[in-house]
């Protein structure tokens, strides 16, 4: 997609926001005019009935007694009429919801694909509850909208002007007695729905906050049992879940102003309508068939007035959120894809190059390009052999994480350029990139089903027999023996079914079926049963046999296996080479070194 360069500005109008809306909703105007038509009809039946009263009245009714024939015609033209009405309303609604359904559903992909396309950066920056509910509860707001607002939107409009051309027909006096008993009630609408506006976008942007604070605290359960913060907690939640009642509350009573000035406008309009066609027919100017079908035709022109309060109750909230979903539709995606116009990296072994990379983080409201934040990368320049294995080692903060994000573009550098396999990887495609590049994070994230459906992730067209052999390969059939349903397992939402070491081990069979020839780990060997870690070595073994790997190691027993070693201090490579001669050579890896084995001896003596 597209994104546009700026987001909006706070005091886009609500006309200016539906119109973007719909232009990124194309099927919304898909089938309009049949719409409007079928409206036309319904609207235009309702104008029936008062014609047939004042037609009975007047013409049915008189000194020659009661003309039978004519109202019998004057009634089964009505009734018709009302059927046709109806059939048509029917037909519209049907149409209507198809057409809102369809366009908000691909509204929803689009928002969707769209947060996948931002960088971690501007992930990490929102809540994730406030991300969600852009693509849940603001979508649905605009869908309830566009269903029942919208309809009503349509058919008032039409009742509307059916009503206003019927009243002039019949008595243009009566008419500008409504039309001018009509322009406070304008007047009014205008003030409300400024106010409503605003007081409907602090509704929905508490609604995300509140939705992100649910989230945290769910996940979180354990860790707030486990350190007893439930108290703590729970002020957070009531504080947030308090600042949505208020905001409601607030936004609620402007809009029950908004009905009740509504309701005095239907009063005064059949109050002058009732006292001025009594002095015209006092004159004569006006027949009591007309007075009568008039009061009929107010309560047309009327009811769109009081419907109107409550559609433009409900558009504002819609309005609202489908501000929140342009909002971050009209972020443009840090890390782009070339689409069609970037290149595929070249089929073997992958190498790495780093040429000069500097990466710094953005601070709240800057964009990549705009970061400004302390340089937690810098002067990184580096080649790497393709299928190398290759250890990053360093203290917390020193940069490893950070490269491996620019290293499969998850983010994008400052300064300098990468390369692979030759290629500047800010070329090459993502359907590429993503297939010949993966990286298992430490925390091996899973999704809510199988074993099997986990593993598939990484290639969905793998058999039984192909994901039985991957296991195999990996040393990991005893453990998949060893589980109650073998690889039809439910691993539960987010994996709470597995150990955090069997997590890692679903997600090295993710990573090996996959086939990348660029592999990123980030070692999750520490704090994990010694059976569990033999099986994950034997694991990474077989994931790492021919491929460029590139390990964040929190053991130094993997730079100890490695090819290389870089060794990162304060955003810069201060050491590389085998783990021999960099231990030799002392420095910071020597440090590191050390100190994780008086952490490992220490760890033996105590047990």
């Amino acid at each position: 997609m597209t994104a546009t360069s700026a987001t909006p500005e706070p005091s886009e109008g609500p006309l200016r926001t539906v119109v973007r809306g719909v232009s990124l909703s194309p099927e919304l105007r898909v089938g309009l005019p049949g719409t409007l038509a079928l409206a036309l009809v319904a609207t235009a039946g309702r104008a029936i009935v008062p014609i047939a009263i004042q037609q009975t009245i007047d013409s049915g009714l008189g000194d020659g007694g009661v003309d039978l024939d004519l109202i019998a015609r004057v009634v089964g033209f009505a009734g018709l009429a009302v059927v046709l009405t109806a059939l048509a309303s029917g037909w519209m609604n049907y149409r209507l919801a198809t057409v809102v359904e369809t366009a908000l559903s691909n509204l929803r992909v689009h928002a969707f694909r769209h947060i996948h396309d931002l960088s971690m950066l501007h992930q990490a920056a929102q809540q994730r509850g406030s991300l969600v509910s852009r693509v849940t509860t603001d979508i649905d707001e605009i869908s309830r909208f566009m269903q029942w607002g919208g309809l009503n939107l349509i058919t008032s409009s039409g009742q509307l002007l059916v009503a206003t051309i019927v009243m002039f027909a019949y008595s243009w006096q009566l008419t500008l007695v409504v039309l001018l008993l009509f322009v406070p009630f304008v007047l009014a609408a205008r003030w409300f729905q400024v106010r409503l506006t605003a007081a409907y976008q602090v509704v929905r942007e508490n609604i995300g906050r509140l939705l992100g604070v649910v989230a945290e605290t769910v996940v979180g359960a354990p860790v707030v049992r486990a350190y007893g913060v439930e108290e703590r907690t729970q002020v957070r939640l009531d504080a947030a879940i308090e600042d949505h009642r208020r905001s409601a509350v607030r936004a609620g009573g402007f809009s029950s102003l908004f009905s009740g000035s509504g309701e005095i406008f239907g009063a005064l309009a059949s109050a002058g309508v009732l006292a001025v066609g009594i002095w015209l027919g006092v004159g004569g100017d006006i027949t009591p068939g007309t007075v009568i079908a008039f009061l009929f035709l107010i309560t047309l022109f009327v009811d769109p007035v009081l419907i109107a309060a409550e559609v433009i109750n409900e558009g504002q909230n819609a309005v609202a959120g489908w501000r929140r979903v342009l909002d971050i539709l009209d972020v443009p995606p840090d890390v782009a894809d070339p689409g069609d116009e970037g290149l595929d990296l070249p089929p073997g072994p992958i190498g790495i190059g780093f040429e000069d990379v500097a990466f710094r983080y953005p601070h709240a409201g800057e964009t990549a390009q705009e970061a400004s934040g302390p340089v937690v990368l810098r002067d990184v320049a580096l080649t790497i052999e393709p299928q190398s294995r290759v250890a990053v080692v360093g203290e917390t903060g020193s940069g490893k994480t950070t490269f491996a994000k620019l290293l499969t573009r998850l983010m994008d550098p400052v300064e300098g350029r990468i390369l692979l396999a030759g290629v500047p990887i800010d070329r090459v495609r993502f359907g590429s990139l993503r297939k010949r590049v993966v990286m298992v994070p430490q925390d091996g994230a899973l999704f809510d089903g199988s074993i099997a459906d986990n593993v598939r992730m990484g290639n969905p067209d793998l058999s039984d027999d192909d994901l039985e052999l991957a296991f195999l390969e990996l040393g990991l059939a005893d453990w998949v023996d060893e589980l109650p349903d073998h690889l039809d397992t439910r691993v539960g939402e987010r994996g709470s079914g597995l150990s955090g070491g069997e997590r890692q081990l679903v997600a090295l069979a993710r990573a090996y079926v996959s086939n990348p020839d660029l592999l990123v780990l980030d070692e999750a060997t520490s704090a994990v049963d010694p059976a569990t870690e033999m099986r994950l070595q034997r694991a990474l073994t077989g994931l790492t046999q021919g491929r460029t790997t590139v390990t964040i190691a929190h053991r130094m027993s993997t730079a100890e296996a490695a090819d290389e070693v870089l060794v990162f201090d304060q955003g810069r490579i201060v050491q590389r080479g085998p783990h021999d001669v960099l231990l030799a050579e002392g420095g910071v890896y020597g440090g590191l070194h050390a100190s994780w084995v008086r952490g490992t001896s220490g760890a033996h003596d105590s047990a």
